[in-house]
C-alpha cells in the first residue's frame, strides 16, 4: 500500500468512526484566495440516514457548532425541508435549506465521498442571512459580494426551494 493509500484509509477510517461516535465527523476547510470558508458533516448519512450538511462562510468555529447543531438535530429525528426557515443554529436568525448538486459534491464533500464510496447520499446546504440587514444571498439588496461569500450550491447557483413571501422574505 502506499503512503497516499494508506492516509486515504486512515482519514476513511477516522470519519467513520468520529461519526459512530458522535454521529458526523465536522470538518473545516479555511478560506482561500478563490473560496470563502466552509464546514461540512461527513457521517450523517451513513449513521442517521439524514442529508450530509454544507455550510459556507462562517469562521471555524462558527461552522463546527452550526453542523454540530444540525447533526445533534437529525440524529432525535428532526427533518429540515429546504426552503423552509429554521431558528436556533445562529443567535436570532433564520436559515433555510437548500439541496447540494452533485457537480458540487467533490469540491464541498469529497471526505464524505471517501466514506460514502460515491456522491449516491444526499447533501443540503444551510444558508444564512446578513447579521445586520437580514437578506440572504439572492436578494437584489444583499450586500456587494455577499453572494459569492456563500454561493448557492444548487445546479442554476440560485435557490430552487425558496419560495419569497411563502417561506421567507
Amino acid at each position: 500500500m502506499t503512503g497516499t493509500a494508506s492516509s486515504t484509509e486512515g482519514l476513511r477510517r477516522w470519519l467513520v468512526d468520529t461519526s459512530e461516535r458522535y454521529g458526523a465527523a465536522v470538518l473545516h476547510v479555511p478560506e482561500e484566495e478563490d473560496h470563502a470558508p466552509y464546514s461540512f458533516s461527513v457521517g450523517a448519512w451513513r449513521r442517521f440516514g439524514k442529508p450530509e450538511l454544507v455550510v459556507i462562510g462562517l469562521p471555524e468555529q462558527v461552522g463546527r457548532s452550526v453542523v454540530d447543531t444540525y447533526v445533534a438535530r437529525v440524529g432525535r429525528g428532526e427533518r429540515f425541508i429546504p426552503g423552509r426557515l429554521y431558528e436556533g443554529f445562529l443567535a436570532e436568525q433564520p436559515v433555510t435549506f437548500e439541496r447540494v448538486a452533485g457537480m458540487y459534491y467533490p469540491e464541498y464533500l469529497g471526505s464524505a465521498m471517501l466514506v460514502h464510496g460515491d456522491d449516491d447520499f444526499p447533501a443540503l446546504q444551510l444558508l444564512l442571512p446578513t447579521p445586520d440587514t437580514g437578506l440572504f444571498p439572492w436578494s437584489e439588496r444583499a450586500p456587494e459580494g455577499f453572494a459569492d461569500y456563500q454561493p448557492v450550491l444548487t445546479r442554476s447557483g440560485a435557490p430552487e426551494s425558496w419560495r419569497p413571501g411563502h417561506d421567507g422574505a
